[in-house]
């Protein structure tokens, strides 16, 4: 049985969320996640259609730790889902104005696999 960490809301940081945002990557992650309140599977929250798992383990892992997700199991899927009321307790308004203001600049440049 997968367990994954995820923070208690009082452990959220505000550069734990900055670094965890500040790669275009998961950015991207984050951003589709908050088109779907319900959650998204992994594969559809990949901001690539062919990046490695290993790859999207590692992020996924990064936005967990940081408090910004939190992951469950739905059958055979892993559902991810923003933390947003957990971010806006600790940071009113951060999160809103992070995503609306844009990515990182490198998330122009940024690969599939990268």
């Amino acid at each position: 049985m997968t367990q994954f960490v995820h923070p208690p809301r009082e452990d959220i940081t505000l550069t734990g969320l900055l670094a965890a945002l500040g790669d275009a990557t998961r950015f991207q992650i984050v951003k589709n996640l908050a088109e779907a309140p319900e959650g998204k599977n992994c594969s559809l929250a990949a901001p690539f259609p062919h990046m490695a798992r290993s790859t999207l383990t590692g992020h996924f892992r990064v936005l967990r730790e940081s408090g910004l997700l939190h992951s469950h199991k739905r059958g055979v899927e892993f559902i991810n889902v923003l933390r947003v009321a957990d971010v806006e307790a600790r940071f009113p308004g951060l999160l809103r104005q992070i995503l609306a203001h844009g990515a990182p600049a490198s998330c122009d440049t940024a690969k599939s696999g990268d």
